[in-house]
């Protein structure tokens, strides 16, 4: 059986080929630059845009089941740049696994496709999409997903797809959410958002790789088809003492200073005005996206997932956070 992972030299594809190929699968891998790597463990690579409707039917051809991990994500952008992979990318895929008969797509969603600007409390899959965006990603990733369960043919003859919806992916090889924190910590940029005791729900990397393969194995045993999953460690954590940890674990001091959630939101708003206004480079230091998750609870309750999926998150959030501290002061961060 031959696998394709999208984004395979991604953060989270990353770990996904590795439980593949610990499978004895064939894996090729598309990303939109060379992956030397991934051609080192024996997976077969291919650079190609996800919008490139030929290159794509070209990748899934003779494949049994599509991995489709990759997307842009961020907080900050136009719509287009985030449309033109997100959702024009996943019709590519969708047209190739169409085109080739490829019986099963795993697709990685994230939980801000149901974002609404307000707080989750242990809510499960029965939210509806989300409202109000705040940023290209969460709706672009919204109207991804949509396409991907409406997808599923319901038949075993033909495509049946599932989506994850894991939340806060961090661990090795982490490139963006605990080395961004650390060094904003280490510049003294960093503030807690509101009140600082919003709990939130996180997700290990290599708990999030093994749910993709838990996903493919219900697919193939007839579960599952044309559902979203929401992926965590199970339980959530109080997010601001749950990064003080981690920024002691990395010998730096915790984060104390308070900025009111009505004030971090107005302060997200101006700066967005800014960037737009005068065409900044970068991100802005503060969005009313970024300041809304990070004052407010947002975790969901995942059974659904260890009953439909067998998904069990096997490596601790303790351990996790030992494991990516480590990491973190190999890379030198």
């Amino acid at each position: 059986m031959k696998a394709l992972v999208t984004g395979g030299n991604g953060f989270i594809g990353r770990y996904v080929v590795n439980r593949l190929l610990e499978r004895g699968m064939e894996v090729r891998s598309v990303g939109r630059s060379p992956q030397p790597e991934l051609s080192a463990l024996g997976v077969e690579t291919v650079q190609a845009d996800l919008q490139d409707v030929e290159a794509m039917a070209q990748a899934a051809k003779g494949v049994g089941v599509v991995f489709h991990v990759a997307a842009r994500a961020g907080i900050w952008g136009r719509r287009p740049a985030f449309a033109g992979p997100n959702i024009d990318g996943t019709q590519a895929v969708l047209a190739a696994c169409r085109k080739h008969g490829v019986p099963h797509l795993v697709y990685t969603s994230t939980p801000s496709v149901v974002f609404n600007r307000g707080p989750f409390r242990g809510e499960d899959e029965r939210l509806p999409y989300g409202s109000r965006w705040l940023c290209h990603y969460a709706e672009t990733k919204a109207i991804a997903e949509a396409q991907v369960l409406s997808a599923d043919s319901g038949s075993p003859e033909g495509l049946r797809t599932v989506a994850l919806r894991p939340h806060l992916v961090w661990g090795p090889g982490d490139p963006h959410i605990l080395p961004r924190i650390v060094a904003r910590a280490r510049a003294g940029r960093m503030r807690i958002i509101g009140e600082g005791t919003n709990q939130v729900d996180i997700s290990y990397v290599e708990n999030v790789a093994d749910a993709h393969l838990n996903a493919y194995d219900a697919l193939l045993a007839g579960k599952a088809g044309g559902r979203a999953y929401f992926i965590s460690q199970g339980k959530p954590v109080a997010l601001w003492p749950w990064i003080n940890e981690v920024l002691q674990k990395m010998d730096l001091p915790p984060i104390q200073q308070r900025v009111p959630a009505k004030v971090g939101y107005a302060l997200g708003a101006c700066a967005e005005a800014a960037w737009r206004l005068l065409s900044l480079p970068g991100e802005p230091p503060m969005t009313r996206f970024v300041a809304t998750e990070l004052a407010k609870d947002h975790y969901f309750d995942i059974s659904a997932a260890r009953a439909d999926l067998g998904y069990v998150p096997k490596v601790s959030t303790a351990e996790g956070v030992l494991r990516a501290v480590e990491d973190l002061k190999a890379r030198g961060c």
